[in-house]
């Protein structure tokens, strides 16, 4: 006798594996594991016991994968449009980093993970960008993903050139290692906030702490941290970075905008997966990453919504979308990437760049149940011709009806489930203001109104 087990039922299943879409299809749910995947006749008939979940005109797709983005900006978000990434850096980071706690990291990451999973985050693979302070700080992000029920592939963003001591930042990745490793759903990694922003010997403790762990690292964002990095070693970030060994680790590296063919082919040599993140890109003018030329050679590109503050949206439909619009007015080709494309970036390659692919990002038997549901009797699904081409160009988060993650519904109708919305969003403001007064953020020369 088999476990009582949940059907969700869809009109589309869209797998991310082989076949790619099962019509009138329904997932089997069995504990934190998808039991059976196939049509809803022969499931349905196979166990008719088991608890019914969607509907004949709902489309599933699995859980989303974000694989960039930092729950370090969650309070301070809206704010210094009119800079490129440098200036920005100087305007918002700089400041703000030397005054986050346990408690800002906490709030601010639920305020942020609730955008993501009403937009059908499953997983966000997170850089949080501080300054180390007396006590630990980004174990609140752990503390925050368990609460929500939605996985963490999570660092600290160490950097040193502010003058942190290297024992500080070492001292802070061991909590959020500790942090980890007692939670169900979060799992660490190295964060390097840029090769630049770390002195030779933090980025040598870096390459050691990530052959175990792995890393998550920024590069080749935009021109001027190329040109620096050149001008001080004689060779690119991404070189730079093989030669001194960061990439016999998983690595996942954001951006990779400013990339000429040697980088190209160094990336795809020692399978680095890439985190593509179009609406930062656009917003801070840092250029378009080639994510068709990567792909050609097999880099694993995912997409990335970046920080709250460098997208100013947690949304992940819109990264999505954008992730197609971006390549096709780049090229200036509507062929330079598909729906297809963008569903398959955002699932099972965004979850291969994190090497989580033999886990999750698809759904098969076996797999982690996590599913995103899209309600298909919402006007801007009502009529499917195309399943790929509805959630990638017509879905928006009122779409998103329910998000399993690890068996369990931490959206359910629109809604999360395990945290109060408004007492998620009433505490944060207290804490914003905090934080904005103690980086004097009105004050700064670059944010000062002229």
């Amino acid at each position: 006798m088999t476990d009582r087990g949940i059907l969700v039922r869809g009109g589309y299943v869209l797998t991310s594996s082989t076949p790619e879409m099962i019509e009138d299809g329904a997932v089997r749910i069995v504990g934190d594991l998808i039991d059976e995947v196939g049509t809803w006749t022969d499931l349905s008939a196979r166990h008719p016991d088991d608890e019914v979940q969607g509907d004949r005109h709902s489309i599933i797709t699995p859980g989303f994968v974000n694989t960039h983005g930092h729950f370090s900006e969650g309070l301070f978000t809206g704010i210094a449009e009119d800079f490129t990434l440098w200036e920005w850096i100087e305007a918002v980071i700089n400041p703000t980093a030397p005054h986050h706690d346990h408690e800002m990291a906490y709030v601010g990451t639920l305020l942020a993970g609730i955008q993501m999973l009403r937009t059908g985050i499953t997983v966000a693979s997170d850089m949080y960008v501080c300054d180390p302070a007396d006590k630990p700080v980004t174990p609140g992000i752990v503390r925050a993903l368990d609460e929500l029920g939605m996985r963490g592939v999570v660092t600290f963003g160490a950097a040193d050139r502010r003058g942190v001591a290297v024992s500080a930042i070492l001292e802070e990745h061991a909590a959020l290692r500790e942090a980890c490793e007692a939670s169900r759903l979060s799992r660490f990694r190295v964060g390097i906030a840029l090769m630049g922003a770390q002195s030779e010997e933090l980025f040598e403790h870096s390459v050691r702490l990530s052959a175990a762990h792995g890393s998550h690292i920024h590069l080749h964002e935009v021109r001027e941290e190329v040109t620096a990095v050149r001008a001080a070693t004689g060779r690119s970030p991404i070189e730079q970075c093989a030669r001194l060994g960061l990439f016999d680790g998983p690595t996942i590296a954001a951006h990779c905008v400013w990339l000429d063919e040697s980088d190209r082919d160094l990336l795809a040599e020692h399978g680095v997966g890439v985190a593509h993140n179009p609406v930062s890109n656009m917003i801070l003018a840092s250029g378009v990453c080639p994510v068709p030329a990567l792909r050609r050679l097999g880099v694993a590109v995912g997409i990335g919504v970046d920080g709250p503050a460098s997208n100013d949206s947690q949304n992940m439909l819109e990264a999505i979308k954008m992730a197609v619009l971006l390549q096709r007015v780049d090229r200036l080709q509507a062929t330079a990437l598909s729906a297809r494309d963008a569903m398959a970036m955002a699932t099972i390659e965004g979850a291969r760049a994190l090497r989580l692919d033999g886990e999750l990002g698809s759904i098969e038997p076996g797999k982690q149940a996590d599913l995103v549901v899209f309600d298909g009797s919402s006007p801007a699904l009502a009529n499917v011709h195309d399943p790929f081409q509805k959630v990638v160009y017509c879905a928006g988060p009122r779409e998103v009806s329910d998000v399993w993650v690890a068996g369990s519904r931490s959206v359910a109708n629109g809604e999360v489930t395990n945290v109060d919305l408004v007492d998620v969003v009433e505490g944060s403001r207290p804490l914003a203001r905090k934080l904005a007064r103690r980086a004097q953020l009105g004050q700064h020369s670059l944010l000062a109104p002229s």
